[in-house]
């Protein structure tokens, strides 16, 4: 399998009053083209900080502190990969909800009460597809146009077409410039010093046509009588919105799109949200507990619709949970997560079968059996602070196999067999 995207010792730190959160303590992950793939671990653990730096959208006063997150599927040379850290806001702006697109925890919290479903859904069409949307508003003009008989009625839509046509010949050499500039700093990346100045001198001259980019939309901001012109591109993304919470099995969608947040239940708000995120079909979807306080009737459907679009439309899927179970049902290979550490890597059969790291075998013999009697199994102490956490491994104060070695340095992450990987000192010599 391809890599599609890679975090390499992966810091990550809060400054709060009390002290510095050390969030994140060299995390590495690998998702592989075309697979699902777990993080797992209990609550703080650091699962949603990973991926919110791979987003680079954590939030204040968080920080990425050092590491690499690397993608290979935009890179013109797949093996080298581009490191989105070292990119520009810009460059990360026209990723998100295009490429790699997020379902957030709790969607009543992720949609705006005050904006219409058609307006946050449509939101992606209008920024990352502008194109395509003209394109189609024109060929609907001239389909118009074709069938018109009245003399007025023809001049007002070549008036429209020729509006929107402006704008489409502006925006298409904006982006084809900003392509060029962003090739000319992809080959300038490794260079040497010398190179500085003309590194520089295409960021200033992105930054500057960035600014020059107007189009007719920013102008029926501030003039009323321009304000069909809005409307005209509005319908078109209407028209796949609806398609769009169709095909997810929103029941009346041009009904719904008129509607506002808090007319729907919790599960058709989930199914909104994942509309927003799937709007551009990403190649990465990232699912951050999807399925968190919502019914188990309405959790099963979500789970469903995932697997299904991760057949039909996404690349890869990145899921985030605690609940193992769901691990088992929808994830290739999986990573368990503890205070900030990846401490386990495996293929879900294999993580289930044959777990090798303390905490892992202590998460799956908590979880209940069919067949068990008595107290369920228990890890002894409690989860650290990760203002002041432990030494070394930041497991060995409630590990049973805790040695000499584990409170002095930090295990690296090994390959136990092919594909297993483990961070414990039980399966080296204690001496790496």
């Amino acid at each position: 399998m391809e890599k599609l995207i890679e975090t390499r010792e992966l810091y990550t730190d809060f400054n709060t009053f009390e002290g510095v959160v050390k969030a994140l303590n060299g995390v590495s992950v690998v998702v592989n083209e075309g697979e699902t793939y777990g993080l797992v671990g209990e609550s703080g653990c650091g699962k949603s900080v990973t991926v919110r730096s791979m987003m680079r959208i954590v939030q204040a006063p968080g920080r990425i502190v050092d590491g690499k997150v690397v993608i290979f599927f935009r890179a013109e040379d797949r093996s080298r990969g581009i490191d989105i850290l070292r990119r520009s806001e810009t460059y990360m702006t026209s990723l998100r909800g295009d490429s790699i697109s997020m379902i957030f925890q709790e969607a009543s919290t992720s949609l705006n009460p005050v904006l219409s479903i058609g307006y946050q859904v449509g939101e992606s069409f209008r920024f990352h597809r502008r194109t395509q949307m003209l394109e189609e508003t024109i060929q609907e003009l001239e389909a118009e146009l074709s069938g018109s008989l009245f003399f007025l009625a023809r001049g007002w839509k070549r008036t429209q077409r020729g509006l929107f046509r402006r704008e489409l010949s502006v925006l298409k050499a904006y982006e084809a410039d900003i392509d060029r500039i962003d090739h000319e700093l992809y080959a300038l990346e490794d260079k040497t010093d010398r190179d500085s100045l003309r590194r520089k001198a295409l960021l200033n001259r992105r930054r500057d046509r960035l600014r020059e980019k107007s189009g007719l939309a920013e102008l029926a901001k501030r003039f009323p009588f321009l304000s069909f012109y809005q409307r005209r591109l509005d319908r078109t993304i209407t028209r796949h919105v609806v398609e769009l919470l169709r095909s997810l099995g929103v029941a009346n969608p041009e009904r719904i799109v008129d509607g506002y947040p808090h007319e729907l239940s919790g599960g058709m708000q989930q199914r909104i949200v994942i509309a927003i995120a799937l709007a551009c079909h990403p190649v990465l979807l990232i699912a951050d507990e999807p399925t968190s306080n919502l019914d188990v009737t309405i959790q099963a459907q979500i789970i469903d619709l995932i697997k299904s679009l991760k057949e039909s439309i996404i690349s890869s899927v990145l899921f985030i949970t605690h609940d193992l179970g769901l691990v088992a049902e929808v994830c290739d290979r999986a990573s368990v997560m503890y205070a900030g550490d990846i401490a386990e890597t495996a293929e879900v059969r294999e993580l289930f079968r044959n777990p090798l790291h303390p905490y892992a075998q202590g998460l799956l013999r908590s979880v209940p059996k069919v067949e068990q009697v008595g107290e369920l199994e228990t890890i002894p102490g409690s989860v650290p602070n990760l203002i002041d956490p432990p030494s070394g491994c930041r497991f060995h104060p409630r590990c049973p196999h805790r040695m000499e070695v584990c409170p002095q340095r930090k295990p690296p992450l090994i390959e136990h067999s092919e594909g297993h990987w483990v961070a414990c000192y039980l399966y080296t010599d204690g001496e790496q």
